[in-house]
């Protein structure tokens, strides 16, 4: 995975962060145009976009929870020490450790999607300007035997904040 980013989403059970391609970004954003209030409605709202986004999410963190609580950390805090962090698997965001970790950024950078303030936050970003309004292409085979268009048109709602601010809305 040359081109990849971290990931972490804000929502009203916590927060949770992962890496993945770079090209996620554009599905992100475009899934934040649908106002989701939860990780579970951004996942559901990528899936046109990223298929297998929303599995590899939830399987891991299933995997986080069957091997990780508030009160038993070891297992992150290992994988924090050993893993460099472009390798680091999905994780929650429960004390200091896992925090920073999920605020470094990955070779192309790191971005928080915060659900609850709707704002989308550029830590650091080198792999392309984050834009309001936008295209993506829809990955879902069916989409060629349906009435969906093989292109999706998004926009932010102006309730979303873009930190820092893009510079221009094409």
């Amino acid at each position: 995975m040359n081109d990849v980013m971290r990931f972490t989403v804000i929502d009203r059970g916590g927060g949770m962060s992962f890496v993945a391609p770079c090209r996620t970004m554009e599905a992100l954003v475009a899934a934040c145009a649908t106002n989701p209030d939860s990780l579970e409605a951004l996942t559901e709202a990528i899936s046109p976009f990223v298929p297998d986004l929303k599995e590899a999410v939830v399987s891991g963190l299933a995997v986080f929870d069957e091997h990780n609580s508030h009160e038993n950390l070891a297992s992150i805090h290992a994988a924090l020490d050993l893993l460099r962090p472009a390798d680091l698997p999905v994780f929650r965001i429960l004390d200091d450790r896992t925090r920073q970790a999920s605020l470094q950024p990955v070779r192309a950078g790191v971005i928080i999607f915060n659900l609850l303030g709707k704002r989308i936050v550029q830590i650091h970003n080198t792999y392309s300007e984050i834009k309001r309004t936008g295209r993506i292409r829809v990955a879902r085979a069916d989409a060629i035997d349906s009435d969906l268009p093989l292109v999706h048109r998004y926009q932010l709602p102006p309730t979303w904040s873009l930190v820092p601010s893009a510079t221009s809305d094409s």
